[in-house]
């Protein structure tokens, strides 16, 4: 690794959430989870909430300027904006969860056929559609996602954790191919950065300055140039070295 990574080997964005109102008439963006990272959010402006399905059952969690929250791998997420909401995201993993380490919360019957599931939670790219035409597809998957949410939260009203845990088991299947891909990302970010520090740990307590005489300074390079639109808002995102 020539060049260091974000502290921690993580990944950073900042998100405008979404302000399109949903058919259970809030505000936000589109319900997820994650498979094997963790994530962050520090609020930066506006106000709002994160509702939250972990083994603790439904949650609401209010976010106002200067709130900190995260939560683990499987937590089910839905950002409800009240006002202007932006955040800050921290992303575990190099950014494992920009890079497909997601599963929207589609009703079960596109969660149940991969080729319906890719359709459904695949946008338009800059360039192939016009701003206007990518924002609807947005909005599109944002619905689909929350017509998924409230079907999981009736079938958690009868049927408690276990309708939660078969949304852990369709989303294990759908990612099960990508694996593979994942882990070579996280062998060659988060693991390296890892062992660099081990081995710096040791040096230092031998006495030596091991690496760093190898210390430099890094610039995440800007995305678009103009806010892509994520599955919760609209994100400015970076390239980070290493990633």
């Amino acid at each position: 690794m020539t060049l260091p990574l974000f502290p921690g080997a993580v990944a950073v964005s900042d998100l405008a959430v979404y302000d399109w109102e949903a058919a259970d008439g809030n505000c936000g963006g589109s319900p997820h989870l994650h498979t094997a990272s963790s994530e962050g959010y520090v609020v930066t402006a506006g106000t709002g909430a994160v509702h939250t399905i972990s083994r603790e059952g439904a949650g609401i969690h209010p976010l106002a300027e200067g709130t900190v929250v995260w939560f683990s791998p499987g937590t089910v997420h839905r950002l409800v904006n009240d006002g202007d909401l932006r955040l800050v995201v921290v992303m575990q993993n190099s950014g494992l969860p920009e890079a497909g380490d997601a599963v929207l919360t589609f009703p079960s019957r596109i969660l149940d056929d991969p080729d319906a599931y890719a359709r459904a939670a695949t946008l338009p790219r800059a360039g192939e559609a016009s701003a206007d035409d990518r924002a609807a597809a947005a909005r599109a998957r944002r619905d689909l996602a929350i017509e998924g949410y409230l079907e999981l939260q009736d079938a958690m009203r009868t049927r408690g954790l276990e309708a939660w845990h078969e949304l852990h088991a369709r989303a294990a299947r759908l990612v099960q191919p990508k694996v593979a891909d994942w882990q070579r990302r996280w062998d060659a970010t988060v693991a390296a950065e890892t062992e660099r520090t081990r081995a710096q740990l040791a040096a230092l307590a031998s006495g030596d300055p091991g690496a760093l005489g190898a210390a430099s300074v890094s610039h995440g390079e800007a995305g678009e140039a103009e806010r892509g639109f994520g599955m919760c808002g609209r994100l400015r995102t970076w390239d980070w070295p290493g990633g």
